[in-house]
């Protein structure tokens, strides 16, 4: 067995980036945390420090700095040994305390298949990385040193910590661009998981490793020599496939082993941005680029800060995947947010552009924390911002903006800011109008035109994928659904107060509050609301306002209803809770009923529509409507028209519906033979006088032998 690692060969390693005093920081915390480990021992039979020094190690590795590394030697000290944070503060400082606090409250996050515990914990933890994203790192180290000693543990126990590896951790460092960390853990969350899968694959890429070295060697020499010929810097490294994003694709792409591993992949390593340029010129002069697999991320970075130029070529009968970067690009294609802290004393434009990044990511984590009612609303729209397979889009001002793969210009609104988005109406795409729903494409420019007053529509939920589309649209549908339910609850309780010769402003608060109490509510506001929902009846409400809140159920329904027939006023534009009946499509100047359907508000039918109720009780239920004065908003009308068959009669109809200002929403034939032919068409008209308007045109049509309105 080797030799445990010690204090000192870390203190080596630390040697090439961190001076002196802060080496002894780091030794100070190792001994300190020996001594408040000590007796402690691993499953493994270790000794416990050898974990932290561990994880340390691992936070060398990617030149973090000093703070970090002391926070990982004392990670499990308030956890596990009982010192308290201030001891810890008043021996390293605040800073360090503050960490080391982040990482223990962490570790005592479990995240349990129980999606509830899991959503709890994972706001916890979007808090930390709020505060100090180092406490990520520190933990990211920890748990990926647990992953590699995972062997001892029982099977549950490793079933657990995989699955939440692979749910959680490995998107977490993949978000945060810490590639070699992300592809390590996958890789061993799936070997834990998968025991036979990942031996069999394992096994199988070895052995065609093996058979396949030649044609490696050759295609290596070949680029090699190119870049000799035109005096281009570079190393080539060649590429292996890990064994989690091959079972992925295999299970996913449905793509078969061999289809996977026969694609040969590089990497080039240059000095500079223009070298890396003119390097694809170079193998692009040696083999063919494939149409279409080219992709540009040093121009269009990934939204994790991930730089590279992706070309894949045909050549040797093989395809050859080349990615071509500078040596920053690729510490920080590995390391991610982690290397912000090796150029810390030198800052490069690439590193502070993806620590600006990740800063805005978890700005937007902390958003959506504030808007989702509970933690399993907000870890759904988590998951998918952990998940990007990103476009890249353009502002009108020429600003980039990553969004995941399928977003629509809604999502591309709410990207730019939650107001724009709520206030959204329309979108040009490249200069043209199109639609708010369809898909964008990378590089296309997007424009969003707002109107002032104009709130988000529920369908957009239907195709959304950000995470901040989806929780700033239910924010504000359920605010608005709250305000309407209250006016409409208001409205409907008044009129039936009148009904019993009262008031609203009349009734006492005592009064308010004994009913408030009866009903079991938070508040009379939530009761009013009720009413407005559908669920309580405003005038069994009205009756224990009067009459007091008790002794009054008994009576029957009957009995207690108002004589009150005033009507309530409608105008179409009330909202979410004030809906139309598609049964029998009423229009302005139809008499019309309201019908209350519990939770969703009211229903307004046509006061002849079948759907009513018949009976005397049912009818006692309904609220009387009218229609305000002044409504321009547009109804839709079925009409189905009966003609005789000539050529362009459809044409004909069409014009005549354009002529009389209507707008055809639907149009198809029905039924037809030789001579005859039933045509139902959809049409929107603002009013009883509008339909007779178009109505009129179309009898006019010599081909229009009959015309009426379906009502259902």
């Amino acid at each position: 067995m080797s030799a445990e690692p010690t204090v000192e060969g870390l203190a080596q390693e630390l040697s090439t980036y961190l001076d002196t005093n802060r080496i002894n920081q780091v030794r100070r915390a190792y001994y300190y945390a020996e001594q408040a480990h000590e007796g402690q021992m691993r499953k493994s039979g270790d000794r416990y420090i050898t974990h932290p020094l561990a994880v340390a190690r691992i936070l060398a590795e990617l030149k973090l700095d000093h703070q970090s590394l002391m926070a990982a030697m004392l990670h499990d000290v308030i956890e596990d040994t009982g010192i308290p944070k201030d001891a810890l503060a008043e021996q390293f400082g605040e800073d360090v305390a503050e960490l080391v606090d982040g990482v223990s409250k962490l570790t005592q996050i479990e995240f349990r298949s129980r999606a509830e515990a899991q959503a709890e914990n994972f706001q916890k933890m979007t808090l930390a990385m709020a505060r100090d994203i180092r406490v990520i790192l520190v933990k990211l180290a920890d748990r990926l040193h647990n992953m590699r000693t995972l062997g001892p543990m029982p099977y549950e126990k490793r079933q657990r910590i995989a699955t939440e590896t692979l749910d959680i951790y490995a998107p977490i460092a993949n978000r945060l661009g810490m590639h070699s960390i992300c592809t390590e853990l996958e890789d061993l969350g799936f070997s834990s998981l998968y025991p036979m899968r990942a031996k069999y694959i394992s096994k199988a890429v070895n052995k065609l490793r093996g058979s396949h070295r030649e044609i490696i060697e050759e295609i290596r020499g070949r680029l090699q020599e190119k870049l000799e010929e035109r005096g281009l810097p570079g190393r080539i490294l060649g590429r292996e496939k890990h064994l989690n994003s091959i079972y992925n694709k295999m299970k996913f792409k449905h793509k078969s082993f061999h289809e996977i591993m026969d694609v040969y992949a590089f990497r080039i390593i240059t000095d500079t941005e223009d070298d890396c340029y003119r390097i694809l010129g170079a193998v692009h002069s040696l083999y063919k680029p494939l149409p279409g697999r080219f992709k540009d991320y040093i121009a269009m970075p990934k939204a994790n800060g991930y730089q590279s130029l992706h070309t894949t070529l045909f050549g040797m009968h093989v395809n050859i995947e080349i990615q071509i970067r500078t040596e920053e690009m690729e510490h920080i294609a590995n390391n991610g947010i982690a290397a912000h802290w090796m150029y810390k004393n030198e800052p490069s434009n690439v590193t502070s552009v993806n620590q600006a990044r990740v800063d805005r990511w978890v700005k937007g984590l902390m958003e959506m924390r504030e808007r989702a009612d509970d933690s399993l609303e907000f870890i759904e729209h988590v998951k998918v911002d952990l998940f990007p397979d990103e476009i890249y889009v353009f502002t009108p001002k020429g600003r980039i903006m990553e969004l995941p793969s399928g977003a629509t210009p809604v999502d591309f609104a709410y990207a730019i800011h939650t107001d724009i988005g709520n206030a959204a109406v329309a979108c040009r795409i490249n200069r043209n109008l199109g639609s708010l729903s369809q898909p964008l494409q990378s590089g296309q420019t997007v424009e969003i035109i707002t109107a002032p007053g104009a709130r988000p529509n529920p369908a957009w939920l239907s195709f959304v994928v950000t995470g901040k589309a989806r929780s700033s649209i239910r924010h504000v549908l359920k605010t608005q659904k709250r305000a309407e339910s209250l006016e409409l609850g208001r409205t409907l309780l008044k009129k039936s107060l009148k009904g019993f010769g009262t008031k609203l402003a009349d009734i006492s608060d005592g009064q308010k509050q004994a009913v408030v109490n009866h009903n079991q509510v938070n508040s009379f506001d939530d009761l009013v609301s009720d009413i407005g929902l559908g669920n309580r009846m405003a005038y069994l409400v009205a009756r224990q306002l009067v009459n007091g809140a008790e002794g009054t159920e008994a009576a029957t329904v009957e009995a207690g209803r108002p004589a009150d027939r005033s009507p309530v006023t409608i105008r179409g534009t009330e909202g979410l809770l004030v809906k139309f009946a598609s049964c029998c499509k009423p229009i302005p100047g139809d008499p019309v009923v309201g019908v209350m359907d519990s939770g969703n508000g009211m229903v307004i039918h046509s006061d002849t529509c079948s759907r009513l109720p018949e009976d005397d009780e049912g009818r006692a239920r309904l609220t009387h409507l009218k229609w305000a004065k002044d409504i321009t908003d547009e109804f839709s009308v079925e009409l189905r028209v009966e003609l005789e068959r000539q050529r362009g009669v459809i044409a004909e109809l069409a014009n005549a519906v354009a002529m009389a200002d209507g707008n055809i929403e639907r149009i198809s034939v029905e039924d037809q033979n030789a001579k005859f032919g039933i045509v139902s068409l959809v049409v929107h008209v603002n009013g009883r006088r509008h339909l007779a308007r178009v109505m009129r045109r179309i009898r006019n049509i010599r081909a229009v032998t009959h015309i009426n309105r379906v009502r259902h």
